[in-house]
């Protein structure tokens, strides 16, 4: 059948189908339009909480953060707090705040928390701690179990129990395992971890090897290293080494050496054939310090006690200085001691002992003797003689009196004051190189008479009397010497010229400056300081102090204006103007351009301070006492009259004041008045023409 025919046929039949149509009645409301009424039903909750599960999935979608939770192991297990989308690794959650926990087999439990933040992906990377692993150790020998074993693992001792095994953190250890009289065991050895069980097993070499002693006769005992271990025959256990062997058996000769023990193996000591002990024989002489012979053999000093091969005689000879020798003759038996005493026969001559002062002890050989003046009768032996007084250096000489001869010794102490001065330096030089003579001064007067032409009225007449010993510098204090305590200090210049050579003496320092150089010397020395210093400033002085200071205005004036003779001077170089050539320093024809008072008789060539030392010596052997610079002493300034002619002891000036005593002349004075060696002056400021010299006082 054709296609169009089949159309038809379907056609037809479908309009038979629907030929019949039946009405039905109706009948409509009056007048009122009847509604469609809608009903709630059980769909259209499901379809309602699929859009709100929908619209929450997709809000939840927009909002969460991608968090990569990242963890080694990586077959870890995760439980991750709140909600959250889990996609392996990887969570979709919102920002906040979740609690992760992470376990694993092996590992320990780890919980922490997550902090989210806005960011839209993040990474959480997490390493869990193995847990340690467990351990059993045993320690055995070719004869068993080793119960007291020690095991130390990377240096410390394990506290191994056979009730459990320990822990220790996987890893690499260094084993060592010792034990009494066996070989220490060292052994590399990788811990595994996580709980598992390393069974470890050491077993440890023997350290000793079986020695065997035997002498003839037996029954010796056996001393090893000096402790007795048992008797011959015997065979013990002895560890590897060097070892001292000792076999001592009564009546005979003890014989010693020394053996080497191998571990492991097996050692006989050679058999010992011991022979008979010698006898022994004790020897004392009176008195004891003889020296003896046997047989023509030295053996030592008595008292001495010495070996004597048995069933021989032997001859024994004792020697001693002043006596006569002795002799004797014994027969030794085996193991028996004889006690030889010997009382040797003196031999003397007198000496007659004369001894100042009177009072004088005599001492032979330690022993007192009473008062050295004597005849005494003494070996014919060297001999110590002591002589001993109070007050006095002891005498000790070695003296060998000659028989048959008339000998006399005579003797003087030296007295503990002039052994003192004896070893009194009369020069001492400082590390700075200044040169301090040594003075012993006396009495003599300060100041000038009223009727002296250029006194002043601060020159007051002074009884002096300087008894303390003390050393002056015979020159003032230089650049270079100074500097070597402030290097940094500069004396200027003055007309274009320098003040601060090496050698010109140092300028521009104050009093305090001085003072503290003194200190600075004393403790180059080793020398206790003279000056008390608080926080770099001198506060007081210590007068018993022997430290370097400044020379006292006393001290100063004695050694410029005195001589040997006990005469005292107006000027440096005698008692009348105008000074000689070579007698100082002082302003003359060399100041006339820049200064309007001079000496117009002079020219010592030197417009300003000139190297110290370059002038002639006064009579104490000091230079520039006058001229080239004025100089700093000790003394605060102050004005001190002698009541009632009375003479004061080594004074050291006024207790405090404004300012300091400048004593002497400068390359800028020329005037009577400053010319003279009284002359006294003060300041409180450095100048460009004052410095210093030191002093220190003898030590006691």
């Amino acid at each position: 059948m054709s296609d169009k025919n089949r159309e038809d046929s379907s056609s037809e039949r479908n309009a038979a189908r629907f030929d019949t149509i039946t009405p039905i009645e109706f009948t409509p409301t009056s007048g009122q339009k009847k509604g469609v009424a809608f009903r709630f039903r059980i769909k259209h909750f499901f379809i309602l909480g699929f859009v709100m599960l929908a619209a929450g999935s997709g809000w939840f979608v927009l909002n969460a953060k991608s968090v990569y939770v990242q963890v080694e192991p990586i077959t870890a297990q995760r439980e991750l707090s709140g909600f959250a989308i889990g996609l392996g690794q990887r969570y979709l959650v919102l920002a906040g705040d979740y609690t992760i926990s992470l376990t694993h087999p092996g590992y320990y439990d780890y919980t922490t928390t997550l902090t989210v933040t806005d960011e839209p992906a993040q990474d959480f990377p997490f390493q869990l701690e193995e847990l340690p692993g467990l351990v059993t150790v045993q320690v055995s020998s070719s004869r068993g179990d080793i119960a007291d074993a020690r095991v130390i693992a990377n240096g410390e001792l394990l506290a191994l129990s056979s009730l459990a095994p320990i822990e220790l953190v996987s890893g690499s250890y260094k084993f060592e395992v010792l034990a009494d009289r066996y070989l220490p065991l060292r052994r590399n050895v990788m811990v595994q971890g996580r709980q598992t069980l390393n069974e470890l097993s050491f077993v440890l070499e023997q350290a000793w090897a079986d020695v065997s002693f035997a002498t003839e006769p037996q029954g010796a005992d056996v001393f090893v290293d000096g402790q007795l271990i048992g008797k011959t025959p015997y065979t013990t256990e002895v560890l590897q080494g060097s070892h001292d062997l000792t076999l001592k058996l009564a009546g005979h000769k003890a014989w010693q050496d020394r053996f080497e023990v191998e571990a492991g193996g097996e050692l006989a000591v050679p058999r010992q054939i011991l022979e008979p002990a010698d006898g022994l024989a004790f020897i004392r002489s009176i008195p004891s310090g003889a020296s003896v012979t046997v047989n023509g053999q030295y053996i030592g000093l008595s008292p001495t006690e010495v070996a004597l091969a048995p069933g021989q005689t032997h001859e024994i000879s004792l020697f001693k200085s002043g006596f006569e020798a002795a002799q004797r003759r014994i027969q030794a038996r085996s193991d028996e001691e004889q006690n030889i005493e010997v009382a040797l026969k003196a031999i003397t001559s007198v000496v007659k002992i004369v001894v100042a002062p009177a009072q004088a002890q005599l001492y032979i050989d330690g022993d007192l003797k009473g008062n050295a003046n004597q005849k005494v009768e003494l070996l014919a032996a060297t001999q110590t003689i002591e002589i001993r007084a109070d007050g006095y250096i002891p005498y000790t000489t070695q003296f060998t009196s000659r028989p048959g001869l008339e000998q006399e010794l005579r003797i003087e102490l030296t007295s503990l004051e002039q052994a003192r001065l004896d070893a009194t330096e009369p020069v001492i030089t400082t590390v700075a190189g200044q040169t301090l003579p040594l003075f012993y001064p006396g009495q003599f007067t300060m100041g000038a008479s009223r009727r002296e032409a250029g006194r002043r009225a601060n020159e007051d007449l002074r009884e002096i009397k300087l008894e303390r010993p003390f050393y002056l510098s015979n020159t003032e204090v230089s650049n270079e010497q100074y500097k070597r305590f402030r290097p940094g200090h500069s004396s200027g210049t003055m007309q274009n010229r320098s003040l601060d050579l090496n050698n010109q003496p140092v300028v521009l320092v104050s009093w305090q400056d001085a003072a503290l150089y003194c200190n600075w010397l004393s403790a180059q020395e080793g020398l206790p300081p003279f000056y008390v210093e608080e926080n770099g400033t001198i506060a007081g002085f210590n007068a018993d102090s022997a430290g370097y200071r400044l020379p006292s205005e006393a001290e100063w004036e004695w050694a410029a204006r005195t001589d040997t003779n006990g005469s005292i001077h107006r000027y440096s170089w005698g008692d009348n103007l105008p000074p000689p050539a070579g007698s100082g320093n002082f302003a003359d024809q060399s100041v006339s351009p820049f200064m309007g008072q001079y000496i117009q008789t002079l020219n010592d060539g030197f417009a300003g301070t000139s190297p110290v030392g370059a002038f002639n010596v006064n009579e104490r052997g000091m230079y520039d006492m006058a001229g080239n610079v004025s100089e700093w002493v000790h003394d605060f300034y102050g004005t001190q009259l002698s009541i009632n002619s009375s003479v004061e002891i080594d004074p050291l000036g006024p207790s405090a004041g404004a300012y300091h005593t400048v004593k002497g002349s400068s390359w800028a004075h020329s005037a009577v008045t400053e010319l003279r060696l009284s002359y006294r002056d003060f300041a409180d400021e450095p100048r460009n023409d004052l410095g210093f010299r030191i002093a220190r006082y003898l030590e006691d």
